[in-house]
């Protein structure tokens, strides 16, 4: 019969115990129960009780007389559950872990980046590789060499609250009357810069930097000093380098409201447009705040970025822009990029 006032409860996804098992006996074979009533009397789902029934059912007198036994529905359970733990496929993937461990240390990619490469370049079967949520998760558990030290962006990650304050003087065109297409990645030309110190000392260099929104291009500048003047000059020089075509390389520059952009509008006069973000918003040119942060990975706050040569800020975003990305499909920018501007050059 069913018991309507029961009101035993479970988790959801409690394994059945052993004491519910021989509950379930008594109630199948004795008192001749439903599997409907003994599941409502339980508190068990109905499947989970059929399931159980199915699974401990023996066959008595030559197969003539089926009977539920708990006994043997314990021992399909335990046997079950020898089978249930994760298996990590580390031996057949050990080639693969071993790339992903040359590029992370030798090359500086990201976990992502590997995978996604070997993918595309065809470099281990399916059946070689695991995907990039399997690798985290060996990471996590301590199957590579790599530790939680070693991934620049794990340990400092955090959710910060975006608002928009009040009271800094705007330097030019708002970020608000940025065309809808520059928002939508889909043309490219469409430029974010900043900058980027080291020590804050007075006449510190700076590293000038701009990232083109569709493609993650980076353009890492050492000027002289954190002034106007000197952006100026590094920007103006890295402009004249694209001779006439400059307009179709540089069709917009987003950048903030610091002094040292003060005279960022004068580009304008190029036929560049310039727009400004809110005050005390860089999240609204997310994409070269990520990548200074990718910086940060060979120049750590506090230290001089006199310590370093042009060349070696050209070497780190060099190293940046021949990074797979998962966003471009595992392509780097630097190959997407080449290929932009010949496309532009040729059309000339």
């Amino acid at each position: 019969m069913d018991n309507s006032n029961c009101n035993t409860e479970h988790k959801k996804y409690q394994h059945l115990t052993s004491e519910e098992r021989h509950i379930i006996e008594v109630r199948l074979n004795i008192d001749k129960w439903s599997i409907y009533a003994i599941a409502k009397n339980l508190g068990r789902p109905y499947n989970t009780v059929k399931n159980e029934v199915d699974r401990g059912t023996v066959y008595l007198y030559n197969g003539k007389v089926a009977r539920y036994k708990a006994d043997k529905g314990e021992e399909v359970y335990l046997e079950h559950r020898k089978n249930s733990r994760r298996n990590y496929r580390c031996l057949e993937t050990a080639g693969f872990l071993k790339y992903v461990e040359d590029q992370f240390f030798n090359e500086g990619w990201s976990l992502d980046s590997a995978v996604g490469n070997a993918k595309v370049k065809g470099l281990f079967t399916d059946s070689e590789m695991v995907c990039t949520k399997t690798l985290y998760n060996y990471f996590d558990l301590g199957l590579l060499k790599i530790k939680n030290i070693d991934l620049p962006e794990k340990l400092k990650r955090s959710e910060k609250s975006k608002k928009t304050r009040e009271n800094k003087k705007i330097l030019g065109d708002s970020i608000e009357q940025r065309p809808d297409d520059v928002d939508t990645r889909e043309e490219f030309g469409h430029w974010e810069i900043d900058s980027v110190i080291g020590k804050k000392a007075e006449g510190e260099p700076q590293v000038m930097t701009l990232v083109e929104r569709k493609l993650r291009e980076s353009i890492w500048i050492k000027v002289r000093n954190h002034s106007a003047e000197a952006i100026d000059e590094a920007l103006n020089a890295l402009i004249e380098q694209f001779g006439d075509k400059y307009s179709e390389v540089f069709k917009s520059i987003t950048g903030d409201n610091g002094s040292e952009f003060a005279n960022l509008s004068k580009v304008a006069a190029k036929g560049i447009s310039v727009y400004f973000t809110h005050p005390y918003s860089s999240y609204e040119k997310g994409t070269n705040e990520c990548h200074n942060r990718m910086l940060r990975r060979f120049i750590s706050k506090g230290k001089s970025i006199d310590d370093y040569s042009a060349d070696d800020i050209l070497f780190f975003a060099d190293k940046i822009n021949n990074l797979p990305r998962k966003i471009l499909g595992y392509h780097t920018p630097e190959e997407l990029f080449e290929q932009e501007l010949d496309r532009i050059y040729r059309a000339a």
